[in-house]
């Protein structure tokens, strides 16, 4: 990053996960010891800039799976102490949101205040964000997150996985009032998924004990009307926030903000009432440095600095 412009953003994907249906956090960590040296070395000569050119060093602390962590962590530590220069921690689900701050990240400019929804396989969040370093939780999920409510539900239907992106494909060619689950009703602006996922499962149970064939008949309409309601639950809150806080400003982040179907229905409503709608680059949506690199910018602004002996966090404060 140079300020808030990337200047590379380079991604090594694991695809060992896919044959095991999800992330296994061993095989996680053993990716990332193989990639980080080449993938650092890769993204400072496509930036064209050398090592002792660097004025910090930002890198995840949490949260997020240990292993994996504590390989970034460690690198990044070794690497900040070789060239002399600032470490800079950063939280995993403040760089989602920041990513939205990204030079031409969007064709205008995103003001604050804004309400963020931050959907991932790990996290679903409702935020305002009132500056870069000045953001609060409206709501969470109480269990699970919608990101892993799209993955089990892709399990049972029996597609690859990450699930969601299949989902999504299917969920195009299939009618999204075909089948009807139970939506969650939470007062607050918190979600809760774990109902949803069981009414999913029932209700396929009862429809292959009358016809054994239903999933593989049915699958684009599963599909649509599944990922119709774990919409609608996302969108009950975002609308509800709008509603109370009077921001006209609401962005989506994480991975799960790359669905075509939410962006759409964010937009579509945005259009209708008012709202101005900010989704992110499809690059900037999974995991990736761009977004820490940005955290890792305001943090500096702000004259963070992280000592080195700082650890890993899985699980960290927001």
């Amino acid at each position: 990053m140079h300020g808030t412009k990337v200047c590379s953003n380079i991604v090594a994907s694991q695809d060992v996960h896919i044959t095991y249906g999800g992330v296994v956090p061993e095989l996680a960590s053993r990716a990332h010891q193989q990639n980080i040296v080449p993938v650092v070395d890769h993204a400072l000569k496509v930036a064209n800039i050398k090592p002792e050119q660097l004025s910090a060093v930002a890198f995840t602390n949490g949260p997020g799976l240990m292993g994996s962590l504590m390989v970034g962590t460690s690198f990044a530590k070794s690497l900040a102490l070789a060239l002399d220069i600032p470490l800079i921690a950063v939280h995993h689900m403040h760089a989602h949101i920041l990513a939205h701050l990204i030079e031409d990240a969007h064709n205008e400019p995103l003001t604050f205040p804004f309400l963020c929804l931050t959907v991932s396989g790990g996290h679903t969040q409702l935020v305002q964000v009132n500056g870069p370093k000045d953001m609060n939780i409206l709501g969470e999920t109480i269990d699970d997150a919608v990101g892993e409510a799209f993955d089990k539900a892709a399990k049972i239907l029996g597609l690859p996985y990450p699930g969601g992106p299949h989902i999504d494909r299917l969920a195009k060619n299939g009618d999204p009032k075909a089948l009807k689950f139970a939506r969650p009703n939470l007062a607050n602006y918190d979600f809760s998924f774990s109902g949803l996922k069981t009414s999913f499962l029932y209700t396929l149970q009862t429809k292959m004990k009358e016809d054994d064939a239903f999933i593989a008949d049915n699958l684009p309409d599963i599909c649509a009307s599944y990922q119709s309601a774990l919409i609608d639950a996302l969108m009950i809150k975002v609308k509800k926030a709008v509603k109370d806080t009077g921001i006209q400003n609401v962005a989506i982040a994480g991975g799960v903000s790359a669905n075509s179907e939410l962006r759409n229905t964010l937009k579509k409503w945005g259009h209708i009432n008012g709202i101005s709608i900010f989704v992110p680059p499809f690059e900037y949506t999974t995991d990736n440095a761009a977004m820490i690199g940005v955290a890792g910018y305001f943090n500096f602004l702000a004259g963070e600095k992280t000592s080195l002996s700082t650890s890993a966090k899985a699980k960290i404060k927001f």
